[in-house]
């Protein structure tokens, strides 16, 4: 069964073995492919016109799905290698461990925001931006420029605390858990807070070029798991059907072919958080 733990608990070898698979990914071209379908899916789907990855419903089992897959492939590289998940409410600075060089490397230098130590740095080689959101072919980041701090476990628990999932009209600020999750109260809350406090690539439609994506949303489905087993007589995904422009419960989420929200709610077929 694979287990995923907070970074904040992995040794040295389960970060190398984290960071040495994210680099295999890189240089065999498979980690690129998933940078391309998030960006294609950041929106609208440009293939559908539907909301798919983000700001509806299906942004959390999109998203559970593409962490699988991604997970998968670590795996065909080291078997015992899983995402690891960042708590932002506990390790909330620029000097927390996960922005170690030995790890993820730090913020960017103040010139162009450009990442100059750890293994994703530009200067190391293993890391160019070919899928870009603008010229730079370098990882950007600027921790806490954009907005000072990180989503608060206060705020996390007033989420949970939300006994509906989604609820019509099924948009970014519909009232329920998963809208107040992704950020609800304007683009800079929950969710997409933790985007604009990094910065660089993170705060844009390819944002999976800043391998923090992964550790960023692996708490936030982790959060999904939390308010699951808090609320267990509510449904776990709305809308169940007859919805437009959003997926329902059994609709396929693109791009896939055989993925809905339905097939991805137990998560522990998949995985368990430590």
């Amino acid at each position: 069964m694979t287990v995923r733990k907070n970074q904040a608990n992995l040794t040295s070898a389960e970060k190398q073995a984290f960071v040495d698979a994210v680099l295999a990914l890189k240089a065999s071209g498979v980690y690129d492919e998933f940078v391309a379908a998030h960006r294609l899916r950041f929106a609208l789907d440009m293939n559908t016109g539907i909301y798919v990855g983000h700001f509806g419903p299906s942004f959390l089992p999109w998203h559970r799905k593409y962490l699988i897959d991604f997970e998968n492939e670590l795996q065909k590289v080291n078997p015992q290698v899983s995402i690891p998940y960042w708590d932002w409410t506990v390790d909330n600075t620029a000097g927390s461990s996960l922005w170690a060089p030995n790890f993820l490397g730090g913020t960017g230098r103040p010139l162009d925001d450009q990442v100059m130590d750890g293994p994703f740095a530009y200067s190391a080689g293993q890391w160019p931006i070919t899928i870009q959101a603008d010229s730079r072919p370098f990882l950007a980041r600027n921790l806490g420029y954009r907005v000072p701090t990180l989503p608060t476990r206060a705020e996390v628990d007033s989420a949970l605390a939300i006994p509906t999932y989604d609820s019509a009209p099924w948009r970014d600020g519909s009232a329920g858990f998963r809208s107040t999750l992704e950020g609800s109260a304007g683009y800079m809350s929950m969710h997409n807070r933790v985007h604009t406090w990094v910065w660089g690539q993170m705060e844009s439609s390819v944002s999976p070029n800043d391998p923090v994506f992964w550790l960023h949303h692996a708490f936030v489905d982790k959060l999904w798991v939390e308010w699951h087993a808090l609320h267990p007589s509510s449904a776990e995904y709305l809308p169940t059907g007859g919805t437009t422009d959003v997926i329902d419960l059994n609709e396929t989420m693109p791009p896939w072919t055989n993925a809905s929200p339905q097939s991805v709610l137990d998560h522990t077929q998949f995985y368990v958080y430590a």
